[in-house]
């Protein structure tokens, strides 16, 4: 088992300066989303724990890595065997939603780790991380005269509304009601304000 705070300094580091929702505090809410998941799990929560950590550490929006790079060398300064590691990165690997959409994880805990990742996509955080994320790609806020315009707004129907229906554990479809009927609500006031009717 790794110490925490053998791990955390690295990833201040790696992710300092992100401005994209992509950043040390995110990653950290994930990890305990995780943790909390795995509870209810029968998994490797030691697998599942590094997996959480370093899942946005080689993540190709943001950085120009190769085979997983900074997670495995981060996994091999911790001391992690060679099994633990490609457990790890099998988990890591099944994450990201725009590169692997709807496809389910192979393991538990991989299935884990993408249930806790896309429950920081909805709700108020989602609602906050969309709009730093477009922010920080060069997208405005909403085109009403073209949905085909890459937008904030857009985001929303092209991945957040998508996610409810696309977890894995019981525990996260619980924790996703909620989030995703507050961004249901956030949009039909955003419709309305933009619209000069509230």
């Amino acid at each position: 088992m790794f110490e925490e705070k053998e791990i955390l300094p690295r990833l201040k580091e790696i992710f300092a300066g992100d401005y994209s929702g992509h950043d040390y505090f995110h990653t950290m809410r994930v990890y305990k989303t995780a943790l909390a998941i795995a509870q209810s799990e029968n998994c490797d929560k030691n697998v599942v724990a590094l997996a959480a950590l370093l899942h946005d550490v080689d993540d190709y929006k943001l950085f120009k890595t190769e085979n997983y790079a900074n997670a495995r060398a981060i996994l091999k300064d911790l001391g992690i065997n060679d099994q633990i590691t490609q457990q790890v990165i099998a988990a890591i690997d099944s994450v990201s939603f725009s590169k692997n959409g709807s496809k389910v994880p192979a393991t538990i805990e991989g299935k884990i780790v993408q249930d806790a990742d896309r429950l920081d996509a909805i709700g108020a955080m989602g609602i906050g991380r969309c709009f730093a994320f477009s922010g920080s790609f060069g997208r405005i806020m909403y085109d009403p005269e073209n949905d085909q315009t890459p937008t904030a707004i857009n985001h929303f129907y092209e991945k957040l509304l998508l996610l409810k229906d696309r977890l894995n554990t019981q525990k996260a479809r619980q924790i996703a009601a909620r989030r995703d009927a507050f961004m249901r609500q956030f949009l039909e006031e955003f419709y309305a304000e933009w619209n000069g009717e509230r």
